[in-house]
C-alpha cells in the first residue's frame, strides 16, 4: 500500500488535474493517448514503484489529460506475469491511480478468438472473465489483506459493470461487430496449443489473452467500476483431428505471431478509439 500511495502522491504533485477515468492500452492500442487534450506525459521509469514495460507495442508511458470532457489517464502499456513480474507488481498502476482519484477503469487488450463468429477486427465487450492464474493462486490479492485497498474476500459478481457494458455495445461503431462475451486470462507467453484452446472453449471462454484479469480483480477489490474491451486480432489454433481435417469453426493451425497481432490491433484501433472518445464523458458520470 505504501508503494502505491507514494506513486499516487508523486503524480498528484505534478498533475494539473487529477484523472477520474483510467484506460489501460493493450498491445498496439496506445495511440489512444493522441486523443487527449492538454496532455501531460510521464515515463513509467520516472514514477516511483512502477515496473518497466518490456513488450513490443507497449510504450511504457502514462499520459494524463482530457478525453472529451473527462479527466483521463491513459496507460500506454501494461505489465504481464510472463515478464517475470509478480501479480502485485502487475497491478501497481491500477492501485496508484485509484489512490490518485480514479473511479472507473477501462481495460483494453488484443485477444485471440475462440469462436467462429468472432473474427479479427471484432470487439468483445467483456461480461465476465476466467482468471486461470488467479484460480491457481497467482492473484494480486494473495497474501495478507490490506483493508485500505479493500475487503479480504471481494465479490466478483458483475466484475464488469453492466451499465458500462451496455453503453459500450450501444455506442460501438458497426465496423467493430461488438458483442458481449467471456475473456479467459492465461499466463503466457507461448500461444495456446489446439488442445488448450479446446479446453478453454469447453470452459465457456470466447476470447483468450495474457492480461486484464489481474487488473480487473485488483480494481474490483478497490471498488472501481470496470469496463473490459478485447479487440480480436487473431484466431486461436483450431481443433485439428487426427486425420488432418480441421473441425468446423476452427481457426488456422498456426496462430499469428506478435507482429501480426500488433498489425491487426493497429487496424482496429481507429474504430476502438472512436468508441472510447464517445464513451469517455459518460464514464465520468456517477455509477
Amino acid at each position: 500500500y505504501e508503494a502505491c500511495a507514494e506513486a499516487a502522491a508523486w503524480l498528484r504533485a505534478r498533475l494539473r488535474e487529477p484523472p477520474r477515468v483510467a484506460l489501460v492500452c493493450g498491445s498496439g492500442l496506445g495511440a489512444l493517448a493522441q486523443e487527449l487534450s492538454d496532455p501531460q506525459t510521464f515515463d513509467y521509469a520516472d514514477i516511483p514503484h512502477f515496473p518497466r514495460s518490456t513488450v513490443q507495442g507497449h510504450a511504457g508511458r502514462l499520459v494524463v489529460g482530457r478525453l472529451g470532457s473527462a479527466p483521463c489517464a491513459v496507460l500506454q502499456g501494461r505489465f504481464h506475469l510472463y515478464e517475470g513480474y509478480s501479480p502485485a507488481q502487475v497491478v501497481v498502476p491500477v492501485r496508484a491511480l485509484a489512490l490518485a482519484g480514479v473511479h472507473t477503469l477501462v481495460l483494453t487488450n488484443a485477444a485471440g478468438s475462440l469462436r467462429p463468429h468472432l473474427g479479427p477486427g471484432h470487439l468483445l465487450v467483456i461480461r465476465d472473465h476466467i482468471d486461470l492464474p488467479g484460480l491457481a493462486g497467482r492473484s494480486p490479492l494473495v497474501g495478507p489483506n490490506d483493508e485500505r485497498f479493500g475487503p479480504r474476500f471481494p465479490a466478483m459478481t458483475d466484475a464488469y459493470d453492466p451499465g458500462l457494458r451496455h453503453l459500450a455495445l450501444a455506442l460501438a461503431p458497426p465496423e467493430l461487430h461488438a458483442q458481449p462475451g467471456v475473456y479467459v486470462g492465461v499466463g503466457g507467453p507461448s500461444y495456446e496449443t489446439p488442445a488448450e484452446c479446446r479446453l478453454l472453449r469447453c470452459l465457456g471462454a470466447d476470447a483468450v489473452g495474457m492480461s486484464t484479469v489481474s487488473e480487473a480483480s485488483a480494481a474490483r477489490h478497490l471498488g472501481l467500476r470496470v469496463l473490459g474491451l478485447s479487440l480480436i486480432t487473431n484466431s486461436s489454433p483450431g481443433d485439428e483431428e487426427a486425420e488432418g481435417e480441421v473441425a468446423e469453426g476452427a481457426g488456422p493451425a498456426t496462430p499469428a505471431g506478435h507482429e501480426e497481432v500488433l498489425t491487426a490491433a493497429q487496424e482496429g484501433a481507429r474504430h476502438l478509439r472512436a468508441l472510447l472518445v464517445a464513451l469517455a464523458p459518460k464514464l465520468d458520470e456517477p455509477g
